[in-house]
């Protein structure tokens, strides 16, 4: 069986970009806020926005990219080349 996939188009980029600002966004606010409440002191501040909130970006990449179709699996796969025969 052939199994065609549609490729995300234009709107799904700009979900994309969208949603990777938006969460960027959600993120600093929450660090911020954090940070006014006195939850994190400022050492704990620069710990988290640089170790931690690289790895929560990429998480957000991963979850928008498999919700708008980015996803590829095993059978997305093709050969580079073609055997001699």
């Amino acid at each position: 069986m052939d199994d065609h996939r549609l490729r995300p188009g234009p709107d799904a980029a700009r979900a994309f970009r969208f949603g990777m600002i938006a969460g960027g966004a959600v993120g600093v606010v929450c660090l911020a806020a954090l940070y006014w409440t006195g939850a994190l002191s400022l050492l704990a501040l620069g710990y988290v926005a640089v170790a931690l909130f690289p790895v929560y970006l990429i998480v957000v990449a991963v979850l928008l990219s498999r919700w708008l179709g980015y996803d590829k699996d095993a059978t997305s796969l093709r050969r580079v080349y073609k055997t001699k025969q």
